[in-house]
């Protein structure tokens, strides 16, 4: 899995940025236009945020945990519209500490490792954006990518009732995309070895799950589908709206690029950085369908 080093250079390097641009408690993940593009990115959140809290049944009083909490934006829609009791996890400190300042109740933890001892057991379990870190290009290439998504769903299965529901959403790769021993930062800028390189340098430490199959099976021995989607073209959407909203002026976040800036000049990791945010290459991975994207419904047996 991508370390706390890893996740911190990932998401508390954007922390302030993020938030100055898509608000406080920004949401990080794709949104569900449900091929609406009329729609706002705020309404298309919340229509994500409202599916799925209708498909885990989430009401007042019902217990959430989130594993990969971000800047809090489920946390706040289920607590303050549904009257959930929620908890959080996350690996960065910039997320934890936005967060546990707009009074959510978070934690420092690894999400592979929570047991009901933690924190006890829950009506739902959410994981939106998070499931693409647990698993390391090390891992990958040791064969162990499928015993770790198994031993995941294991440990989400313990800390539901029977008839219990999970909440999946993440990236997938497709049968288009490149095998890791191809994948190279001086390819060609079009190739999908560059890509996927480049998105590596974005998110280090993370490989993605080939395929949905790969989840269903996995999830098998403890959960039966409930139902799954592509929302491919919505994040593309989603990263469209935020790649303008993130160039939009402010003196404060222009200060942040320019320290960002001075970086880049000293580090060739913050170099691959200023590539990311010139032609994001999840949003072209998408576009080329390389990469998937899918949120699946899952139900403990």
């Amino acid at each position: 899995m991508a370390d706390k080093t890893d996740i911190d250079f990932t998401y508390t390097t954007l922390d302030k940025i993020f938030r100055l641009s898509i608000g406080e408690t920004g949401d990080f993940s794709g949104a569900m236009y449900n091929g609406d593009f009329s729609m706002t990115l705020e309404a298309a959140q919340r229509a994500k945020h409202e599916f799925i809290a209708h498909q885990l049944g989430i009401r007042e009083g019902s217990r959430v945990l989130e594993m990969g909490s971000g800047w809090g934006p489920f946390l706040k829609f289920i607590t303050e519209q549904k009257g959930a009791k929620a908890i959080g996890l996350t690996l960065s400190d910039g997320q934890y500490s936005a967060c546990k300042r707009k009074g959510f109740d978070v934690h420092i933890k690894d999400c592979r490792t929570v047991k009901p001892a933690d924190f006890g057991t829950f009506d739902a379990v959410v994981s939106v954006g998070a499931f693409e870190h647990f698993c390391s290009p090390e891992e990958y290439k040791a064969g162990k990518q499928e015993k770790i998504y198994n031993d995941f769903f294991e440990t989400v299965a313990n800390l539901l009732p029977n008839g219990g529901r999970f909440f999946l959403q993440t990236m997938t790769f497709t049968e288009n995309a490149p095998t890791w021993e191809s994948l190279d930062i001086h390819a060609d800028k079009n190739s999908a070895a560059y890509l996927v390189a480049l998105i590596g340098k974005h998110l280090p430490g993370s490989w993605l799950p080939h395929g949905s199959e790969m989840l269903t099976r996995a999830a098998a021995p403890f959960f039966r589908l409930i139902n799954i989607s592509s929302g491919r073209l919505d994040y593309i959407e989603t990263i469209r709206v935020w790649r303008k909203m993130l160039r939009s002026f402010s003196l404060r976040k222009y200060a942040l690029y320019l320290s960002l800036i001075l970086e880049f000049i000293r580090s060739k990791k913050f170099r691959h950085m200023y590539q990311v945010f010139r032609i994001s290459p999840i949003k072209v991975c998408f576009e080329k369908n390389i990469m998937e994207h899918y949120r699946i419904v899952f139900e403990k047996k």
